[in-house]
């Protein structure tokens, strides 16, 4: 698989290092010369390349036609917007994923048709919410191109659900409850499943319900 990573900072280096170990054929672009000379001494040359990565002849040269994967990792996120939309309407690449920075910019992402996004300040921020306040919902990875979200939220003793079957909750459309970690012991989710304070609960939703799903679950404020 050929997969093009834009930007060629910590995070750009990183993951180039580990999908070359995993045997993906990999490019690294990063438009500062000197960095991409640094980068060169610490992967290859064959996979670092000297540009922009939001200019067409440079998308051209490093191959975006024939790329099954275009990564956009800048710290900018008007840059891996660039990148990613030129990707999908010009080069017609499958698979597009952005880093994006500034949380309040990822429905803009979205907007554009960039589902596939990712905040490092987001999951940090939905991270230490779940340690402060129990039922939090946090996500934990995307599927169909990004528009399923899987989810988790431990359910306290306060949880409106907790003491209640699973066929007696009025789910949001087509979410459902796929795993749940009761102690040491994982299991399957059934309509008979009965949800007890301290449950992990997994569950598949599309994103536009993950807010329905989050107020079945959590007590409302006073």
């Amino acid at each position: 698989m050929y997969m093009i990573l834009v930007g060629g900072g910590n995070v750009g280096l990183q993951l180039a290092k580990r999908l070359i170990a995993s045997g993906h054929e990999v490019l690294l672009l990063e438009k500062d010369a000197r960095q991409a000379q640094r980068l060169a001494t610490l992967l290859s040359e064959e996979n670092v390349m000297v540009g922009d990565g939001c200019e067409m002849i440079v998308q051209k040269e490093s191959g975006f036609g024939r790329a099954d994967v275009i990564v956009a990792v800048t710290g900018e996120d008007e840059d891996n917007m660039v990148v990613c939309q030129m990707a999908k309407v010009v080069w017609n690449v499958e698979r597009v994923l952005a880093r994006v920075n500034d949380p309040s910019h990822e429905e803009l992402f979205r907007q554009i048709g960039i589902d596939e996004t990712v905040s490092a300040t987001g999951i940090i921020y939905s991270l230490l919410e779940q340690q402060i306040s129990p039922d939090t919902i946090l996500p934990v990875g995307a599927l169909g191109r990004g528009n399923i979200e899987v989810v988790e939220v431990e359910l306290s003793n306060r949880s409106p659900v907790a003491g209640k079957f699973v066929k007696e909750l009025a789910l949001p459309p087509q979410t459902n409850f796929v795993w749940l970690l009761r102690g040491s012991e994982g299991f399957g989710v059934h309509g008979d499943t009965l949800l007890e304070p301290g449950d992990m609960l997994v569950a598949l939703l599309p994103r536009d319900h993950a807010d329905e799903l989050r107020d079945l679950l959590t007590p409302q404020k006073p």
